[in-house]
């Protein structure tokens, strides 16, 4: 039986370009996080760890009635990837792989996540990319075969870039996997779409 993929979001960063915490940012009457959260739940993946930061302290309230586990980040300085590494010192040792999903990526489908952990389950030594249009997206599905290099190498790129007959591109049809939310232009254009997308339905 294949071993079950955890999810870590990490949510440590101080938002800058935005000018506001991401992971806090309104679709509807969830914010970002949160449909992060429902999604990854909706597509069946049960452990979910979110690494905040000094400052999220309003974003742990709101994730409070999930079942996830957070972990905080105390380096207010530090970058994604030391969230990530982080992150996996909690994991649960019978975990199979982790999807590496970031919270201002709210809008991705379940399907999505549905079909990077079919792709894991017939090819579960492989680094999974969702694609659309040729471009890469998010979220990232990482084999545990591979994780002790996510804790040595300086970024998850470099962890894909260092071996790339390992790396998967798998076509979705999924625009959402490209929609990040880095700056308040971002997010407008983010928000836009799925209102006029999905009329504001939950994922």
């Amino acid at each position: 039986m294949a071993q079950p993929v955890a999810a870590l979001i990490p949510a440590a960063g101080r938002s800058r370009r935005m000018g506001r915490c991401k992971a806090l940012l309104p679709f509807g009457d969830r914010c970002a996080i949160e449909r992060v959260v429902a999604t990854l739940q909706a597509a069946g993946i049960e452990e979910i760890l979110v690494v905040l930061g000094p400052t999220g302290g309003e974003t742990a309230r709101v994730l409070a009635p999930t079942a996830v586990r957070i972990v905080w980040n105390t380096n207010p300085d530090s970058d994604m990837a030391s969230s990530v590494r982080l992150g996996l010192e909690h994991l649960s040792p019978g975990a199979g792989g982790v999807m590496v999903f970031l919270a201002d990526h709210p809008l991705v489908g379940v399907a999505t996540v549905k079909a990077l952990l079919g792709a894991h389950s017939l090819s579960p030594e492989t680094i999974h990319i969702p694609c659309l249009g040729g471009k890469k997206g998010h979220p990232v599905l990482f084999p545990r075969a591979v994780l002790s290099e996510i804790r040595t190498l300086s970024t998850l790129r470099d962890v894909c870039r260092k071996d790339p007959a390992r790396v998967d591109l798998l076509p979705v049809d999924d625009p959402a996997i490209l929609h990040d939310l880095d700056t308040p232009e971002a997010y407008l254009r983010a928000l836009a779409w799925w209102q006029a997308a999905d009329g504001g339905a939950p994922p």
